[in-house]
């Protein structure tokens, strides 16, 4: 099978492949280190905790960059995984804090240890590129932040949806 041509076209299923490329191989370093079942996607909610202290949900998803829904998802996976607890927030129960278990810190000087060698492996990895994939991401980010997807969209088919979306035709 041949490689997809480069350009726009499956942009999306691209970043995933790489994004699973990368995730898988340090799931895979997890595995090595006696980790099973440590995901990637902790390793930022245990480091912004071990540095801050207890945080809420909303202040894990802001530090980390994620949005509230997906911080809330990658923290119920870890209470599951017993690396942290969730308590009600002093002035509004609903607000709802992350704490790091003892398990959790106990992992955390093979975490450290691991993060700085996935840190140093990074920069490697970009060094091997015409253009830092970090700076790549950043600008794309911001870019999609300016204006999104959905939007660029609609502008290069106006009347896609019109034509071609769901339509209710109820009385």
């Amino acid at each position: 099978m041949s490689r997809p041509a480069s350009g726009p076209d499956l942009l999306g299923t691209r970043l995933r492949h790489l994004l699973e490329l990368l995730d898988g191989d340090v799931a895979a370093v997890y595995a090595d280190l006696g980790l099973e079942g440590f995901r990637p996607r902790f390793t930022p909610v245990v480091r912004v905790l071990a540095a801050s202290g207890p945080c809420s949900i909303r202040e894990v998803a802001g530090a980390i960059g994620v949005t509230h829904s997906a911080a809330s998802q990658t923290v119920a996976q870890m209470v599951k995984q017993g690396l942290v607890v969730l308590t009600p927030g002093d002035e509004d129960a609903r607000r709802r804090i992350v704490r790091l278990t003892p398990k959790a810190e106990a992992l955390l000087p093979v975490l450290d240890a691991e993060f700085e060698a996935t840190a140093a492996a990074a920069a490697e990895f970009e060094a091997e590129l015409s253009f830092p994939l970090s700076r790549l991401v950043d600008e794309a980010l911001d870019a999609l932040r300016r204006r999104p997807m959905r939007q660029r969209i609609a502008a290069a088919a106006p009347d896609l949806i019109a034509r071609h979306g769901v339509h209710d035709d109820s009385p």
